[in-house]
């Protein structure tokens, strides 16, 4: 479904969406998704036949201190790392980013799902926007059994490929159980995740079945067909329109989806990118970015109330 709300493109800084080349999109595109190392990826751009290839690519590189749209001191969250046991996964134990509103409890729970490059600060904002709005929120970071995100995305991207991948699920799939079990978590769950993070949340809803009881995933592969079967918890999938790589597993899923009879949504957002949410780089859409995060928050509050 294309969503006919979303108009207008904004950046962060200096060069906005509309002033970069979609052929630098797209080789941004392959850098993030390890097709390439960073220095190629500005070579490749300065080579384009476009003025400013390499200034455009260099924009898109992200900025975290931008991204901060809640301060780890807000008197509204109270947040705090945690460790926590997960047999059968990359190292045995976990760590996360456990945020949890002002109050006693107990509230709904949201997991946070990173993109390939592991817990960056972007990821923890987002963790921290979800507890301002009454849930108990956790980010794990599955790099933790690689001695944890290491400060910058091309380390992180790396030291991401080089996990176990199927232990990677198990970690972040005992994340999601530690959380629901947690004291101060109802024990109703939902998930939400961005890239690498999406493909979890529909991972996460087939693989957890009736104990999720909500996803959200941002612009992730679809899950498996074969596996939506299992899937209990009511779906809300934003896709960015230029994303083709992404986008073309949603047919079969959603058809898949119908089959079983699980509540779906699919919205595409028209003139976004990518990683529209991530506010640290050009790619990100305010409009879109603001509408997606409103329904993502009014999704969680109708179903884990």
């Amino acid at each position: 479904m294309n969503d006919p709300a979303v108009t207008g493109r904004c950046a962060p800084r200096g060069i906005t969406q509309l002033e970069i080349d979609q052929r630098v999109y797209d080789l941004y595109d392959e850098y993030c998704h390890g097709a390439m190392e960073r220095r190629e990826f500005l070579a490749r751009a300065a080579s384009l036949a476009v003025v400013g290839g390499l200034a455009m690519a260099q924009a898109l590189l992200p900025r975290y201190a931008e991204a901060q749209t809640i301060s780890f001191t807000d008197s509204r969250i109270k947040a705090n790392y945690v460790t926590y046991a997960s047999p059968g996964g990359n190292s045995g134990t976990m760590r996360g980013y456990l945020v949890q509103p002002a109050g006693s409890g107990p509230f709904p729970a949201v997991l946070v799902i990173h993109e390939n490059r592991g817990l960056n600060p972007y990821i923890e904002d987002v963790a921290r926007r979800a507890a301002v709005e009454g849930f108990l929120a956790l980010a794990p970071d599955g790099l933790h059994p690689a001695g944890g995100y290491p400060g910058n995305d091309d380390d992180g991207r790396t030291l991401q490929a080089g996990l176990d991948q199927a232990r990677l699920r198990v970690d972040l799939t005992n994340s999601a159980r530690y959380l629901k079990a947690h004291k101060l978590s109802t024990g109703r769950l939902g998930v939400t995740g961005f890239c690498f993070g999406g493909g979890i949340v529909n991972f996460l809803a087939a693989a957890l079945g009736a104990d999720m009881q909500a996803g959200v995933p941002y612009y992730g592969v679809a899950a498996d067909t074969a596996s939506v079967a299992r899937i209990k918890a009511p779906l809300l999938c934003h896709l960015a329109e230029n994303d083709e790589r992404i986008n073309s597993t949603y047919p079969a899923f959603e058809a898949a989806l119908k089959a079983a009879g699980v509540a779906h949504q699919v919205l595409v957002y028209p003139g976004t990118q990518h990683g529209f949410h991530n506010n640290s780089t050009p790619r990100y859409n305010e409009p879109a970015a603001r509408l997606s995060w409103e329904r993502t928050v009014a999704h969680f509050k109708q179903h884990l109330a």
